[in-house]
């Protein structure tokens, strides 16, 4: 199998979609148009070099803040162009007993986000439903019942999707923003995986990135100010920090000239502060990211993606929240971070920048091939458990032949 690669060259996932009508039918509510057959939308040529290879058409997803949970969109369009001549990190396979990994593919931040309301005389939403179907298909899949759906991924990325099928789904490996809303037994990193969300500001190319003594504001956060649970330090923050005259912390929405404001106060910025709001991780790192500003998280249960081979120690400062409420601590370490300091910072960032950029078609090391990877160091434990599964099992089928 394509995972048996050499560890040093490029590896590969063998993922498998098998798609029966209840399942595309549950797809097609999520994204209007959308079928793993047909893709009616954007037309897209890929070249290798200056040879056209191939012409994909596919469509948009729906835009504003959906697209920073659009993670399982930007999954099923790589697998979807796997059988394009390209290297890539994960090929679809016709037989499900060559899968590392069964993809389900399941709108699952889509149908929060745009089904999830009751409308007219409806008792259940149309997101529900949809979770209420997807069970039943997966449960009555042989390949679920094969390991009791520990070889599935399922993307529920949004915060709030998933809710009424995840514990029935649990034992599946999720791909999550964080585990914020997750009880430890459901979700965990032991078999689960964090990625990153899809930023919304402009990705300032690295040619235009101002250095230091060009950004005038010390550290910017623009937001909702008033959150509950572990989000009420950004209230004591902005009463510490709103009168500082290089501080820039205002509340702010994404709505209307919202992201082109928020985008360009990040970029005037040498630091950009990542608070945790009502859930330990946000959108703001990776647009701070994206922006070339450096990251400042103050979350101490934040999980962030790929951080067994990233060193977020390299590109960010990290602030304990009861250090970063104390009157004076967070401007006196901030400022205390000389040229050269933040300089190193910043180099290091505009390196790994890439890994958290969501393309198609997915290039090397981007935000897809990152979480495909991410999945295959997953998948090495599912294999052991496997293989020890198997280990009387077809001894035993021998025997019985006899």
């Amino acid at each position: 199998m394509w995972v048996l690669l050499d560890a040093t060259e490029r590896r590969h996932v063998v993922v498998e979609i098998r798609v029966s009508e209840s399942l595309r039918y549950l797809c097609m509510i999520c994204l209007q148009s959308f079928t793993l057959d047909y893709w009616a939308g954007k037309e897209i040529k890929i070249k290798r070099g200056r040879v056209l290879t191939a012409t994909v058409v596919y469509p948009s997803y729906p835009g504003g803040l959906n697209l920073q949970h659009s993670v399982e969109y930007w999954l099923t369009l790589d697998l979807l162009a796997s059988n394009n001549p390209k290297v890539g990190t994960a090929v679809r396979v016709q037989n499900s007993s060559q899968a590392d990994i069964v993809f389900v593919p399941f709108f699952s931040s889509l149908s929060y986000n745009r089904h999830s309301k009751l409308h007219g005389k409806e008792k259940v939403s149309v997101n529900k439903m949809l979770q209420t179907k997807l069970v039943r298909f997966l449960m009555a899949r042989d390949e679920w019942k094969r390991f009791g759906g520990k070889d599935h991924l399922i993307v529920a990325h949004h915060p709030n999707s998933m809710l009424y099928a995840r514990k029935k789904l649990g034992s599946a490996m999720f791909v999550l923003a964080d585990f914020g809303r997750y009880p430890v037994e459901i979700a965990n990193l032991g078999k689960d995986i964090i990625a990153p969300y899809k930023h919304v500001v402009r990705t300032i190319p690295i040619g235009e990135s101002a250095q230091f003594d060009h950004r005038p504001i010390l550290m910017h956060f623009q937001g909702a100010i008033y959150r509950k649970d572990g989000g009420a330090i950004r209230q004591e923050l902005y009463y510490l920090l709103k009168d500082e005259k290089d501080v820039h912390f205002t509340f702010g929405t994404y709505r209307g000239n919202g992201i082109r404001k928020a985008a360009q106060g990040m970029a005037s910025s040498k630091f950009c502060l990542n608070i945790a709001g009502d859930t330990p991780s946000s959108n703001r790192l990776f647009d701070a990211i994206a922006s070339r500003c450096v990251p400042v998280i103050i979350s101490d249960e934040i999980e962030l993606p790929f951080e067994d081979v990233l060193d977020y120690s390299e590109f960010c400062v990290f602030v304990r929240a009861s250090d970063a409420v104390r009157k004076g601590y967070l401007l006196d370490l901030l400022r205390a971070i000389d040229r050269y300091q933040w300089t190193k910072l910043w180099e290091r960032l505009k390196e790994i920048a890439p890994h958290f950029e969501y393309s198609y078609p997915s290039q090397p090391s981007d935000a897809v091939a990152m979480v495909w990877e991410a999945v295959l160091r997953k998948t090495s434990s599912v294999q052991f458990k496997r293989h020890r599964k198997n280990r009387f099992a077809r001894s035993e089928a021998l025997l019985k032949r006899v």
